[in-house]
């Protein structure tokens, strides 16, 4: 198995190769996906899942989902949008049962997450999980009395037991390794080269320099650090969320557009100057590699994420100072974006993944 810290650059370079063919994946052809995060939220999560299994389908695999979207729901304290799943561990253990795949990968740390778990555990069926949000972050901030430890703790546990943790980033994978989680496995994502790119840069009508946020309006993506900003031009947010009208209200002169069909989105992408990444508590930022297939560079803080995808200043950006990343992104080449995001594409992700689940696989028999 490879070590966490290998970079995510030698591991894409390593799935470029041509020898590389998909047809050459000898493994689970039944893999079973459960997650608490699908439609209709929007965001990198469900969008990863789902380009991924489109991927999958050529190699010969065959991806179902279990989700919330099978039973009934209940909105998320403190975050509405987010529906979670009504059931029991026993109409879960039918459904993985009914499903007869071959391989199980649990999400997300949710309901759903917890009772596939519990099944995995008691019939000693090997599974994998992925790390995709910072969720003892992302509890802090709304119920500042819950201690991320203790959470960082709970969720060790969770993802310690089973055969392998999908990470996005080298960095996520040493903070993750550092507070005790194991068998870590690097697994990066994708960007449709085709849809975003710069030759649909156009005219916002907004004055210029156009500085873009794209992504969940909500307390955990840090807004508040790229609107305060003192920049010249305009601030341009897309998405929504529950602290959208918040916001419009505390800062009149940003311009909000709401969500943004895709195809709206791949331009607004091309015709913003700079893209501006203010959150600290992501695992990779999928938008940030929207942005830079769209020749658009990249500000952010030097966190996971931005300091693993343009923290050596190619494509963009970082700094603590966020306003000096975000004027300094200005005269970043834009040809040097779109080529920094052509090294993420979903073949490559797709295979990363497969080689975690044959990596697992191995290691089950191996304990065998």
């Amino acid at each position: 198995m490879r070590h966490a810290r290998i970079s995510t650059d030698t591991l894409l370079l390593e799935k470029s190769r041509d020898d590389l063919a998909m047809s050459r994946w000898e493994g689970p052809k039944r893999i079973l996906m459960v997650t608490d995060a699908w439609r209709p939220q929007v965001n990198g999560v469900v969008h990863t899942l789902e380009r991924l299994a489109e991927t999958l389908k050529t190699f010969g695999v065959e991806v179902t989902f279990l989700t919330p979207n099978l039973f009934r729901t209940l909105p998320m304290p403190t975050y509405p949008d987010i529906r979670l799943a009504l059931t029991t561990p026993g109409r879960v253990r039918k459904l993985i049962r009914d499903s007869r795949t071959d391989h199980i990968h649990i999400v997300t740390e949710g309901p759903l997450g917890l009772m596939a778990r519990r099944y995995c555990l008691a019939e000693k069926q090997p599974f994998t999980t992925s790390y995709h949000t910072r969720f003892p972050e992302y509890v802090t901030a709304r119920l500042p009395f819950v201690s991320e430890e203790w959470t960082y703790r709970w969720l060790k546990d969770f993802h310690n037991s089973g055969q392998g943790t999908m990470v996005a980033t080298p960095s996520m994978a040493c903070d993750l390794e550092a507070r005790g989680f194991n068998r870590l496995q690097p697994w990066t994502r994708g960007v449709d080269i085709e849809h975003f790119t710069p030759e649909k840069r156009g005219d916002l009508e907004f004055p210029r320099p156009i500085f873009l946020c794209v992504g969940r309006v909500a307390v955990e993506k840090n807004l508040p650090a790229f609107l305060d900003l003192d920049l010249p031009g305009s601030k341009v947010v897309v998405g929504e969320g529950p602290e959208l009208q918040w916001l419009k209200t505390r800062y009149p002169g940003a311009h909000f557009l709401g969500h943004r069909p895709n195809s709206e989105l791949a331009r607004i992408y091309a015709s913003a100057d700079v893209f501006v990444f203010p959150s600290r508590t992501d695992t990779f930022g999928n938008v940030i590699i929207e942005a830079l297939a769209s020749g658009t560079p990249v500000a952010g803080f030097p966190v996971t994420g931005p300091i693993d995808i343009v923290g050596d200043g190619f494509g963009g950006i970082v700094s603590e100072d966020l306003r000096l990343a975000a004027l300094t992104a200005l005269d970043v080449d834009r040809a040097a974006a779109r080529e920094r995001a052509m090294r993420y594409t979903w073949k490559a992700c797709a295979e990363m993944y497969m080689d975690n689940i044959r990596a697992a696989r191995e290691l089950r028999v191996e304990k065998a």
